[in-house]
């Protein structure tokens, strides 16, 4: 069943009893009984109060697990990564064109940045990544998955190498290189899941692994997260 179809039988069966009460405050509005509208009130307030911190609740939880938390998982340490660290969460159990070998993993970019050095680190977030099944054997899948996050590694490279090739850079600089970057990483990965198809086109998933690992060996030089700059004032 469709999503949305749940959720609004959801809200149809928990506002029932103010679609009830509406049926009086309408047979009394003509003789001017107020009573049964502030009944109606008094219903739609009580909904309202357990409604809204409880919908807070699992948007929170869809948006992070906090139930079963895991740390961001720095680049470095891509190699320990396995299914079992995807500890996103779903209401409704999705499938990706009617096969539930769906995964999809989140990664960020993060830096900082002083007078003498701008830090870019990339980060794999384990309790917003989401796998169908956390006990999956498919290696196609979490390379696929894995391969997102190299890629987000890439980027990150990139705009390491573009910073330390520039003199002296202001603040604003130093971000809007940064912030191009991601821009770019973004409209590659759209490119990786739309080429491959979600993994599923095999020729072109090799390209890619191909073509992303031969630029991060290009790219040794910047894996580390700290590159030394001058900001100018």
């Amino acid at each position: 069943m469709n999503d949305n179809i749940i959720i609004l039988l959801f809200l149809l069966v928990y506002f029932s009893p103010a679609i009830y009460q509406l049926r009086f405050v309408l047979k009394e509005r003509s003789k001017g009984n107020s009573k049964p509208f502030k009944k109606l009130l008094r219903i739609l307030k009580f909904s309202l109060i357990i409604l809204i911190p409880v919908t807070i609740f699992f948007v929170a939880l869809v948006y992070i697990n906090f139930l079963d938390y895991e740390r961001p998982i720095p680049y470095s340490k891509i190699d320990s990564i396995s299914f079992k660290n995807f500890r996103g969460f779903e209401f409704f159990k999705k499938s990706l064109y009617g096969n539930k070998r769906f995964a999809y993993i989140v990664t960020e970019i993060k830096s900082s940045i002083n007078q003498e050095h701008v830090i870019i680190e990339t980060y794999f977030h384990p309790s917003r990544s989401f796998v169908y099944n956390t006990h999956s054997k498919n290696k196609e899948l979490l390379t696929h998955e894995l391969y997102h996050f190299r890629i987000a590694e890439l980027y990150s490279r990139l705009a390491k190498q573009k910073i330390s090739n520039l003199d002296s850079l202001t603040e604003f600089e130093i971000k809007k290189i940064i912030n191009d970057y991601k821009i770019k990483e973004r409209d590659y990965q759209r490119d990786y899941d739309y080429d491959t198809f979600h993994s599923y086109v095999l020729s072109e998933q090799k390209k890619y692994e191909k073509t992303v690992d031969s630029l991060l060996n290009l790219l040794s030089e910047f894996k580390n997260p700290k590159v030394k700059i001058y900001v100018k004032d």
